[in-house]
């Protein structure tokens, strides 16, 4: 008698980008500012910054014909192709201490960053 394991397949796509709750609250109140209220939030990677790449953050009327749309908690996420490899895996995080408050980029690809920590390389 012999046994055969089928092979674990991940049916669910794994995500270019992750928000946290906290970062999608955030970005919701900045949107609930603007004037006329945004559909939804483009994160990407453009090219430039000391150690070659940055990642910016911009609200969107409406997607790009090569984006992707993600949805968290009703935010949509605005992603294009390029970015999307360079984020493959990366989390936005909100955080707030004492001496300062932003959004955080945590992205696994990254192998250095500068000393303003605004920029990367991959």
């Amino acid at each position: 008698m012999s046994t055969t394991t089928t092979p674990s397949v991940e049916t669910t796509p794994k995500l270019p980008v992750n928000l946290t709750s906290t970062a999608v609250v955030k970005v919701k109140e900045i949107m609930g500012q603007q004037n006329p209220v945004p559909a939804g939030l483009r994160i990407g990677v453009v090219g430039g910054g000391c150690s070659g790449f940055s990642y910016s953050m911009s609200f969107e009327n409406a997607p790009g014909v090569m984006d992707k749309v993600y949805t968290f908690e009703g935010l949509k996420v605005y992603v294009d192709a390029t970015s999307a490899m360079y984020l493959n895996g990366c989390v936005v995080d909100f955080v707030e201490t004492l001496e300062a408050s932003g959004f955080k980029f945590e992205n696994p690809n990254v192998k250095s960053t500068c000393g303003c920590g605004s920029s990367f390389s991959v």
